[in-house]
């Protein structure tokens, strides 16, 4: 089945379990939120953003959402307030 077919939390929770395999991938680090990486699903305009709890070995989803209007980044950072 193609990526586009897929629903996006289909697509969502593949791409989370290869990052469960090495959750620091510095290309989607987020400079502006601290311990955050993104997953995007260009396809879609989907974007997950995630943190990463190390001294509880967690990936934490902080928010999913569009890209349109940075919507997805905004809900992060108003989240880890």
């Amino acid at each position: 089945m193609a990526q586009a077919r897929r629903p996006v939390r289909q697509q969502f929770k593949s791409k989370l379990s290869e990052v469960l395999l090495n959750p620091r991938v510095e290309a989607n680090r987020l400079r502006k939120l601290p311990d955050c990486y993104k997953i995007k699903l260009r396809s879609a305009g989907y974007r997950l953003i995630y943190q990463v709890i190390d001294q509880e070995v967690v990936v934490f989803v902080v928010a999913v959402d569009k890209r349109e209007h940075e919507t997805a980044y905004r809900k992060a950072q108003d989240r880890l307030k």
